[in-house]
């Protein structure tokens, strides 16, 4: 359905996804909601104009109607979404479709395939090998995909790690995730049917895959193969009914444009031993743990800190298959800014950085940097440089006992 955006928020207050569209129609952005009607008018919010940041911003403007899909989950919405941002490469959706650090599901072209969450890069790797079936994604946010994988499975239990015809029950079958591939309970034959209703799950055909199962369980009631038909008919019910409570936590939880990656930096070190630098990452007001990172200084002066924060700073950049963040926050005052900065601009990377300045508390009182941007960001910038602290300390702590056993 389609909406002018300007004078109508009359939306339904259920899951589905939305789509920005400019004056010709072109789809702008493609994004996902529990209530359509709350998030589309969060938009045009105040408070949430800003905390979306500039690319949101400007999207916003140059839109001139939405339209909507209704789903009867957040799981769906969530899969519904990405397979329209694959369809239709809205430009506000760069970072969906692009990102080699965002998430992918693929299905693997074995005798009995395994379901397999990868990382972009991973799937670069794999390029157009053989030993991929189909690929699903891109997903930016990692948590959230292994909750909807979690749902996912208990409609339709597959492989992932387990032998195949080993004789005996895996762990994943024990608690009904595993079709028995691993005890020899299913045959490839039936397996691979099971598969093919998992891609039309993930690819958002839902109408078409329940049609489909209608069609076998009539037929295997026809043959009086009932404790089959029973199977897809408790599968029906299960996709009718899709319990997903942890998506909708996730989905409250996003205030914020949610692909606004933010890096924070910090050195920690005793008396100018066991120096450590570290990197922790937030998109939203998410942190996406898995991309902490942390960097063993060893090229220094002893309690050069500056020189610390330089060394972290050149290593992490020297990365350049890492997603470069949109704003960057170290600690410190004028100093340890300008040393950023100059470290950047030795590199020819433009990201802006803001520092974070404390007292002899460790209370903030003041941030340095871009005004705009520390106004619109203010609490995740605080957020970030909080939690590299955290990881700073203790990764210097583990660090100091190990090479104290040593």
């Amino acid at each position: 359905m389609q909406k002018n955006m300007l004078h109508d928020f009359d939306l339904p207050s259920t899951p589905g996804v939305y789509l920005f569209r400019d004056r010709r129609g072109k789809i702008l952005y493609v994004g996902k909601a529990t209530s359509l009607r709350d998030r589309v008018r969060s938009y045009f919010s105040t408070d949430m104009v800003f905390a979306r940041g500039p690319l949101i911003v400007k999207m916003v403007e140059e839109a001139r109607t939405v339209t909507y899909e209704e789903t009867d989950s957040v799981l769906e919405a969530l899969i519904r979404e990405v397979a329209l941002i694959k369809k239709y490469q809205p430009k506000y959706n760069t970072k969906e479709k692009s990102d080699k650090s965002f998430y992918y599901v693929i299905i693997t072209n074995e005798e009995y395939p395994r379901v397999l969450l990868r990382r972009g890069r991973e799937l670069v790797a794999l390029g157009g090998s053989d030993d991929v079936r189909s690929v699903f994604g891109p997903f930016p946010r990692g948590g959230v995909l292994k909750d909807a994988l979690k749902i996912v499975r208990k409609i339709f239990p597959y492989r992932d790690m387990c032998k195949t015809n080993s004789g005996k029950p895996c762990f994943n079958r024990q608690i009904g995730l595993c079709p028995g591939v691993c005890s020899g309970e299913i045959s490839v034959r039936e397996y691979r049917a099971h598969i093919k209703r998992l891609e039309l799950f993930l690819g958002g055909k839902k109408t078409e895959l329940i049609e489909r199962l209608e069609k076998d369980m009539d037929r295997y009631a026809r043959k009086e193969m009932f404790e089959e038909a029973g199977r897809i008919k408790r599968t029906l019910h299960n996709l009718k009914h899709i319990y997903d409570v942890a998506l909708i936590k996730h989905d409250d939880e996003v205030g914020c444009d949610d692909t606004y990656r933010i890096e924070a930096y910090d050195v920690a070190h005793m008396a100018g031993a066991h120096t450590v630098g570290v990197m922790v990452v937030r998109a939203g007001r998410s942190a996406v743990k898995d991309e902490y990172r942390l960097f063993t200084i060893r090229n220094i002066v002893k309690g050069d800190d500056l020189a610390a924060l330089e060394e972290t700073l050149s290593r992490r950049l020297a990365h350049a298959e890492w997603t470069y963040p949109r704003l960057i926050v170290i600690d410190g005052g004028k100093n340890q800014l300008r040393r950023a900065q100059k470290v950047l601009a030795d590199l020819g990377v433009e990201i802006p950085i803001v520092s974070v300045v404390k007292d002899d508390r460790h209370n903030v009182r003041k941030i340095l940097g871009d005004r705009e941007l520390v106004r619109m960001y203010e609490r995740n910038i605080i957020a970030a440089n909080t939690e590299a602290h955290r990881f700073a300390i203790g990764a210097f702590r583990r660090k100091q006992r190990k090479e104290f056993v040593a």
